[in-house]
């Protein structure tokens, strides 16, 4: 369906995922119209279609992206706190943003410092990014993720852009109770999606929801 979803605009773009189901919430479809595409894929930005960036990174396809937003989206209310871990070109965490408002914030992590320093300077390209990154609503990070980011947990809900190679606990104890975790992790040389949720009174729940192909959550080359 990804050839019915493309569109000579964002708008047009966005638009046709609405129309054809991939994206299905009024909120996530309202964020990514505001969260220009080409403003973080250098080639083929209206495309409903993964994008090499550098480094061994992509972004993903924008339809998994609103998968990822609607998996996450009842932790995704104004004030929230979020972290985006793999954050690569920036776009998701700009969507994120735009879903936890002002009072919010998010956290972009990445181990690549050239891909922090990308996703910074592909949020600037936007006056709401630029407006984002100097009220510290969003901040980049040099880090590996697999660890989270103590410094502003605890997180309402935590996204992960690349696969694990198993479950890290740091961080589900990062995350509020409660609270919600998409990562893709591998197992039986399969990749898939799961939603972790920690519950009020602290319980966590695992749910495996479907295969994927992403990149490999790693530390640093040579770290």
């Amino acid at each position: 369906m990804a050839w019915r979803c493309s569109g000579a605009t964002n708008a047009e773009l966005i638009t046709n995922l609405f129309n054809n189901g991939l994206i299905k919430d009024a909120r996530v479809k309202d964020a990514m119209l505001k969260v220009d595409r080409a403003h973080y894929a250098p080639n083929s930005a209206y495309e409903d279609s993964p994008q090499y960036i550098g480094h061994a990174a992509t972004i993903s396809a924008p339809h998994m992206h609103a998968s990822a937003a609607e998996s996450l989206l009842a932790h995704l209310t104004p004030g929230s706190r979020v972290l985006d871990i793999g954050s690569g070109s920036g776009y998701l965490t700009a969507v994120l943003a735009h879903l936890v408002g002002p009072s919010g914030s998010v956290v972009g992590i990445d181990h690549i410092q050239p891909l922090v320093d990308l996703a910074d300077a592909n949020m600037r390209k936007s006056e709401s990014g630029r407006e984002m990154l100097a009220s510290g609503q969003v901040r980049f990070v040099k880090g590996d993720g697999r660890l989270g980011w103590k410094e502003g947990a605890p997180y309402d809900a935590i996204h992960v852009g690349a696969a694990a190679a198993e479950h890290h606990e740091a961080l589900v104890e990062q995350l509020k109770a409660p609270g919600r975790l998409f990562v893709p992790v591998e197992e039986g040389g399969q990749q898939y999606i799961f939603v972790v949720d920690k519950k009020g009174d602290g319980r966590v729940v695992r749910e495996r929801l479907f295969a994927v192909s992403y990149v490999p959550l790693t530390d640093a080359p040579g770290a």
